[in-house]
């Protein structure tokens, strides 16, 4: 499923785009516990940043012809490049204009989620970490304190129902905020 939603996303080319965040450790830790590939995931998360369409069309503009290429996929497309516009209507704290998608990634609730990948032209994978993989790999719930206050981190593991889905997963206790806000995914 990933790398048929791989292909597609690389097929519509959206500027600086990254599948990332549930999309990418929903489907590892689902392997590192024996579930199948093949499962439809609840979403495939996919970022990208156009600075010059801000608009909430764009992201339907890209789902559109996500879905135009893989349509049994639940795609879900947003321009990082306008997150600091609807944020603060959605968690009730300003935050700075992302630069970059990878930008976007760091900020993410958990460290094992700050994962984003995009097939390359020549089929290559370019990953971004930017709190590595161990987490991911390990099995491990942290806590990312960059933009997430640790209440937020600690209600989704249990809303999400991680540890039924995952029994192997660890968690680990939040660390104090740097920043005040919520994350994506």
């Amino acid at each position: 499923m990933l790398t048929e939603a791989l292909r597609a996303a690389r097929d519509v080319a959206a500027p600086d785009w990254l599948i990332n965040a549930g999309a990418v450790r929903d489907a590892v830790w689902d392997d590192l516990h024996g579930r199948p590939l093949t499962a439809l995931p609840r979403d495939v998360d996919v970022g990208f940043f156009d600075p010059d369409d801000l608009t909430p069309g764009r992201d339907r503009a890209v789902e559109a012809a996500l879905r135009a290429r893989a349509p049994h996929l639940p795609w879900d497309a947003k321009n990082q490049a306008a997150v600091h516009l609807w944020y603060p209507q959605r968690f009730g704290v300003d935050v700075e204009p992302f630069g970059a998608t990878a930008d976007a990634v760091t900020t993410f609730p958990e460290t094992a989620t700050c994962v984003g990948v995009r097939l390359l032209a020549d089929d290559d994978i370019l990953i971004v970490a930017p709190h590595g993989l161990d987490d991911l790999f390990d099995c491990v719930c942290r806590h990312n304190p960059t933009r997430v206050s640790a209440e937020y981190y600690e209600q989704r593991p249990t809303e999400k129902r991680w540890g039924e889905r995952w029994p192997q997963l660890r968690f680990a206790a939040p660390t104090p905020r740097a920043a005040p806000g919520h994350g994506d995914t």
